[in-house]
């Protein structure tokens, strides 16, 4: 729908923009490639973080997978610090509450029983529920000051406007899928950090 000035409201152009993004996420030829240089800066953008617990998700409509770069963060934990029990490195999945539209964090890993949420996305059955200190976001597309365009569900921001102490939280995408148009709205919430196939996104590299 247009506004009075004929030009499309914020709604339909994020709307354009998601069925754009999936498409051509959907069926990109060099998917491979831009998953694997996006696992590379993953692995060393996490070298230095001090996070023990990391929340992140399960891979759907195309979305790059992140969960084998954190299997290789997380035994790489286990060999820098077997003794330290306490400090082992946890990965977590997204569960959703059916009645506030809110996350819930669950433990994942290799092998974990899965059973299918009410939006048939895989989830952790029965294990512990965590709250990360970092959270990987998945991103449909991502603008300036670190906002990001996802599905419109409005799951992740319900679920970071509540969350205390706030989890440090980073986008990931690939590089096409940079807004320079995309204006936040009120509800958005900003993202720490942006990484995508061909490097950091934001803050570092500013557009």
């Amino acid at each position: 729908m247009d506004n009075k000035d004929g030009q499309s409201s914020p709604h339909t152009q994020k709307t354009g923009w998601r069925k754009t993004l999936i498409d051509k996420r959907q069926n990109l030829a060099d998917q491979a490639w831009r998953n694997e240089l996006l696992q590379r800066v993953m692995r060393v953008w996490l070298i230095e973080r001090p996070e023990a617990v990391i929340g992140a998700y399960w891979p759907i409509k195309g979305e790059f997978d992140p969960l084998p770069a954190l299997f290789r963060w997380q035994e790489a934990g286990l060999e820098e610090d077997a003794r330290a029990a306490q400090r082992q490195r946890r990965i977590a999945l997204p569960v959703v509450n059916k009645v506030d539209k809110t996350l819930s964090f669950h433990t994942w890993f290799p092998g974990c029983p899965m059973e299918e949420d009410a939006y048939g996305i895989p989830k952790p059955k029965d294990t512990e529920v965590v709250q990360p200190s970092l959270i990987f976001v998945p991103c449909v597309g991502y603008g300036p000051g670190g906002f990001r365009l996802g599905y419109g569900g409005g799951f992740y921001d319900r679920t970071l406007a509540q969350l205390q102490p706030k989890p440090f939280t980073v986008g990931l995408g690939y590089d096409f899928g940079w807004l320079p148009e995309l204006q936040p709205e009120a509800h958005d919430i900003p993202l720490d950090a942006i990484l995508c196939d061909t490097g950091v996104m934001w803050p570092e590299h500013q557009r």
